[in-house]
């Protein structure tokens, strides 16, 4: 079938859609109609998989079938439009069906298909669909709060995917640094994702994790009977990350004689595996990571400084939790649509008291440590809210702090610029104040943030 020209919405990044059938002729018809249409197309065959779909990356449209092996369809439909997901649902039924899919209209589903599915009314009511999307800024909306792996849209995170843009195609090492539970390895894989070699090798070698005197074979490998128990030759992380990137995390905790082979490697490629007079060569791009400051690190005496500028070309850091504002909820509401579904849950959202508390603790433990408390959420209780009881008792004790003035003025000009799609001067004429105004305010943050 030839390309549907209605159906190009962004040559760059095309919409998402999951069909969510179990009947593989069924999927097949779909596939055939929508082949060369500019659309990312995926196939759940279950109500679970779909559900586990929505809450990793929702799609633009669902084409959900009511009659699935494993949940209901009206049950589908309202696990995913209660969660948040601003994903439109067209059901699909039998002739039979269609008191059932009146239903689904009510509960919220954007139109309905009788089976069998004609391509042409399949293609019309599709683009029906992404129309509205685009007409309501939606589709635009999932392409600012998502990126590599990230969930978010607040100024420092919208300032850190604009770096990774720019750096990703580049061959020039990265030194990420931000707290823990704060996303570096994201950052790492977001990098890499952006580079000229996506489907290479990504290596992680946490340096904290692993005892020293196993470093630097982990790192550059050993030959047979470099020592006691090396029964076999052994590859490190440099030579199987050949043509992608290691990615170094926690760099401050490697050896200062380690750190001394790594520099020969930075510079030259070089690869000398532990017990062996062989010297290969691999080409690799350096990304490194830490949770401390890396400059007081080279002061102390514990990160070479000759290794920091090698390494320190392309500073980036991950803000955490506590400055990335409204992004602590959209982050919440994707954990629990994430675990209620894994757990067989009718969460539906959060009390406004609960969503007050999330906003307001400071989150030492960053996006890991949310993720941690909204899995406990999960496993323990069941919706459609979430209440205040319902959170572990370090929270439940939590009082909002007194908002500031500032406060509120960095959430109005988050809230507008939200609203217009980052458009500073539509965002400015909204706020009333001058677009100049807002550019400086918005250069401020990206300073503070470390841009």
């Amino acid at each position: 079938m030839k390309a549907v020209p209605n159906l190009m919405v962004n040559k760059e990044q095309h919409p998402s859609v999951l069909l969510v059938e179990d009947d593989p002729d069924a999927a097949w018809m779909v596939r055939r109609a929508l082949a060369g249409a500019s659309i990312a197309l995926s196939h759940a065959e279950t109500g679970v998989a779909a559900l586990e779909r929505v809450a990793r990356d929702p799609p633009a449209v669902m084409l959900l079938d009511l009659r699935l092996p494993d949940l209901n369809g009206l049950e589908v439909l309202e696990k995913t439009l209660s969660g948040g997901a601003q994903t439109a649902v067209i059901v699909t039924t039998a002739h039979g069906g269609i008191e059932a899919a009146v239903a689904a209209m009510d509960a919220g589903a954007t139109n309905f298909l009788a089976k069998p599915l004609g391509a042409k009314r399949l293609i019309a009511t599709l683009d029906d669909a992404l129309a509205r999307q685009r007409r309501a800024g939606l589709l635009t909306e999932r392409a600012r709060e998502r990126f590599h792996g990230f969930l978010g849209a607040a100024p420092a995170m919208r300032a850190l995917y604009r770096v990774i843009e720019s750096a990703g195609p580049s061959r020039a090492p990265v030194f990420i640094t931000g707290e823990s539970g704060a996303g570096k390895e994201v950052c790492a894989q977001a990098v890499h994702d952006r580079g000229v070699r996506p489907d290479a090798p990504f290596v992680v070698l946490n340096c904290a994790a692993i005892a020293p005197g196993l470093m630097e074979s982990e790192v550059f490998g050993h030959a047979k009977g470099a020592f006691t128990g090396a029964q076999t030759a052994r590859l490190g992380a440099a030579r199987r990350a050949q043509g992608g990137t290691l990615f170094l995390d926690e760099i401050c905790e490697m050896d200062l004689a380690l750190q001394a082979k790594l520099l020969r490697f930075a510079q030259s490629g070089a690869v000398q595996a532990l017990g062996s007079d062989r010297i290969d060569h691999a080409e690799v791009r350096l990304i490194c990571a830490t949770n401390r400051d890396p400059w007081a690190e080279v002061q102390a005496g514990r990160l070479r400084e000759d290794l920091f500028y090698r390494l320190h070309v392309v500073p980036l850091r991950v803000p955490p939790l506590r400055e990335r504002g409204a992004d602590i909820g959209l982050l919440a509401r994707y954990f629990l649509i994430r675990y209620g579904s894994e757990e067989g849950k009718n969460f539906r959202g959060f009390d406004p008291q609960v969503e007050k508390i999330l906003r307001a603790y400071p989150w030492p433990g960053n996006v890991r440590q949310l993720q941690n408390v909204i899995r406990h959420v999960a496993v323990l209780n069941d919706g459609p809210k979430v209440r205040r009881s319902m959170l572990p008792a370090f929270l439940q004790n939590c009082r909002p702090a007194p908002v500031r003035l500032k406060d509120i003025e960095r959430r109005a000009i988050e809230a507008a610029l939200s609203e217009s799609g980052g458009n500073v001067p539509r965002a400015a004429r909204q706020l009333g104040i001058d677009p100049s105004t807002l550019y400086r305010k918005l250069q401020a943050w990206a300073r503070a943030a470390g841009f």
